[in-house]
């Protein structure tokens, strides 16, 4: 079993453009673990985009909506579980969160966020007047939520997917209960 017996999953953390999304795919390939993404499952049980939701149905509509992806998720185990870049925000979820297994924060400087998610224009936080201020703003006041629910955190900066993948699985394999965080 890739994860210490005391935690049923592993979560992923993180800024939109951290790597969540492919680098759990990549986890959760190499270790033979189900991947399951909030997003995605609230796409699936909509049959809309993020933006859509956020669209038609309001940011707060949409955290609800994670919440309850975040419920249905707890009877999972033996799964890589990438997570909206919002999902921090509400204490809630926080608290589910980590009572789901292992939380690793995928860290990235804000030039490499911005780098990365400023060609997407599907991201309804960044249809703003301003985007990379959004940026700015909302790394700002996310990063010791997301410091706050994690274990581990692993800087994705200059990396690929594949190398990212590799310092979780390396950090994991190091990481005890009340013990270690890993800051690369």
């Amino acid at each position: 079993m890739p994860l210490p017996a005391s935690a049923r999953n592993l979560v992923l953390v993180g800024f939109m453009g951290s790597g969540k999304s492919s680098v759990g795919r990549e986890i959760a390939r190499r270790w033979g673990y189900r991947f399951l993404d909030t997003d995605l499952a609230i796409r699936q049980k909509h049959g809309k985009t993020i933006s859509e939701i956020f669209e038609s149905s309001g940011e707060a509509f949409f955290r609800d909506e994670e919440n309850l992806a975040l419920q249905h998720f707890q009877a999972s185990s033996g799964a890589v579980i990438a997570t909206g870049g919002g999902i921090v925000l509400q204490l809630r979820n926080r608290a589910l969160l980590r009572s789901l297994g292992l939380v690793v924060w995928l860290t990235a400087t804000e030039e490499v966020i911005w780098e990365r998610v400023s060609r997407n224009r599907n991201r309804p936080l960044l249809k703003s007047g301003n985007p990379r201020a959004t940026i700015t703003n909302l790394m700002t006041l996310r990063n010791r939520l997301y410091h706050s629910v994690a274990d581990i955190t692993v800087e994705t900066s200059g990396l690929t997917h594949q190398q990212v993948a590799d310092q979780v699985v390396a950090a994991v394999t190091l990481w005890s209960p009340g013990g270690y965080e890993n800051n690369h």
